[in-house]
Formats: C-alpha cells, structure tokens, sequence
C-alpha cells in the first residue's frame, strides 16, 4: 500500500501481539496483520474504535492505529471521530478471490441447463463497490439474446443482480452505499429516489428475489436470486435476462422464478459436496 508507511519493523508484536517465525522469509507481517483489522469488522460489529479493534486482533494500540489509517488513506476504511468502518472497496478483494474459486465449475453446468430449460440466457454476478459485475453466462439458443459479457460491469441500483446483492450486505455497508451512491437515471423507469431503492432492497431482502423491468435499458427485463455458499453466505446472484417483449413480469415470477431458486439451491448443494 501506498501512504503512511507500515514498515515490518513498525509492527514488532508487542503484548498481546504474534508473529510468525522469523526464520520465514516469505511472511510479510504487515500484510497479515492488515488483514486481521479488515477480518475483525463483522456483520455486529462494523463500527469500531481503534481500542475495539486493538482488543479483537489481539494487537497494541500504536500497531492497531498504524494499520487502521493506512486502510483509511487506501480507501479501504474510513474514520468517523473515534470510529472506524470498512469502505465499498473492500469488497474487490472479495470479488478477485471469487472469480478464482471453484464456485463456478460448479455453477456453470447447472446455469448451461438452466439457459437450455428456459430458452433465455443466465448471468451470475458479484457486487464490486457500487457496480455489479458479470462473472459468468450461460447461452440460449435464441436469436436474438442478451449482449451481456464475462466482465461487464452495470450500476447496482438499476439491475435485479444489484438488488439481491446489496439486500445481502450488513446495514452498515447498504446504508453507506446509499449514503454514496449516485442514482443516475438510465430510463423513465429508473428508480433514483434513495427512500424507494432501499424499500425495493428490503423487499428483495424479505422475498429473496428481485425483478427489475427496464430500468437500465428500455426492452431489457430481468429476474434474480442469490446464490450462497456451503456456510449460508451470499457470494453472488443468479440472473435471467430477456427482452420485455419475451416475458411478462407475470410469466417472469410464475414460471423462471422457481427455476431460478431450483438452480440457486444445486449449486449450493453442489459447493457442499
């Protein structure tokens, strides 16, 4: 990291404190410890005063503090008075470690035959600070499908994917992503009032599912669900995405919803095996 500077021998452990052997040339404390202070923010816990957090690492104060407002000039964290709390961007280092998992040779086979029952295409996406991105897709044979590909980014305000992900995220950081978020506008169905967006998260919270119609392209309809990890976890959301000609809202909630979570719960079941 760039900034204040958290040198290895800034972070000698003092009472309370661990560290590898020091004959371990390829262990870089301050990154590990580091890593402590982002894992010690939790869903009850995602406000913190440096002696909060010098107490759940386990690490001094001084040390504590060094590593804190470096996150903080990173961006990774920012400060409230006495409180610190984690920042959007920490969630690409969630996003780089997902793309890499196994997650989606599992998933993939089962969103090929989702596509295939369904005749539309599937999207899997992961929330990446206020924008989804697409991680993986299965193709219909239609003519005409979805230009959607491997990488591509949308706001998460304007698509089902975003809405499912955002209701999954502990308080702290929903309310901090519409204390941020800018609400652009895409098309007459745009919600940009922040009151209705989070209402519409709720609803996705409570109901888990989301459909979004034609808020980030007139014509484009979609649908999703979470998909969740061995543990419970949601890691990423399940999407079919078709023109609004295709399907109704109706038709999307009676017949590709319960496909949609059939699928959802194989790849789960799938990540246990």
């Amino acid at each position: 990291m760039n900034g204040v500077d958290v040198a290895d021998e800034e972070l000698s452990p003092g009472a309370g404190d661990s560290i590898a052997d020091d004959s371990d040339r390829d262990y870089v404390n301050s990154l590990a410890r580091g890593l402590e202070v982002i894992c010690a923010f939790t869903r009850s816990t995602p406000r913190m005063s440096l002696s909060d957090v010098a107490r759940a690492t386990a690490m001094t104060r001084a040390t504590a503090r060094r590593l804190l407002l470096t996150l903080v000039r990173e961006g990774y964290a920012q400060q409230d008075g006495k409180y610190f709390s984690l920042r959007p961007k920490v969630l690409r280092l969630g996003y780089s470690a997902l793309a890499s998992m196994n997650i989606w040779d599992v998933a993939q086979p089962i969103m090929n035959q989702l596509a295939a029952t369904l005749k539309e295409s599937v999207f899997a996406a992961v929330l990446d600070g206020h924008d989804v991105v697409y991680v993986a897709r299965a193709n219909s044979d239609r003519l005409v499908s979805i230009g959607i590909t491997i990488g591509s980014r949308a706001p998460a305000h304007a698509v089902s994917t975003g809405r499912v992900l955002l209701a999954s995220r502990p308080e702290a950081e929903l309310q901090q992503y519409l204390e941020t978020v800018n609400l652009v506008k895409f098309t007459p169905n745009t919600v940009v009032s922040k009151v209705k967006l989070r209402e519409l998260i709720e609803e996705a919270r409570a109901g888990g599912w989301s459909i979004v119609d034609q808020e980030l392209e007139v014509g484009l309809r979609s649908i999703s669900v979470p998909i969740r990890n061995a543990e419970g976890h949601v890691v990423a959301a399940l999407n079919v995405c078709c023109p609004s000609s295709r399907l109704t809202p109706e038709q999307m909630r009676n017949t590709v919803l319960a496909e949609l979570m059939t699928a959802s719960q194989a790849i789960t079941a799938g990540l246990q095996s």
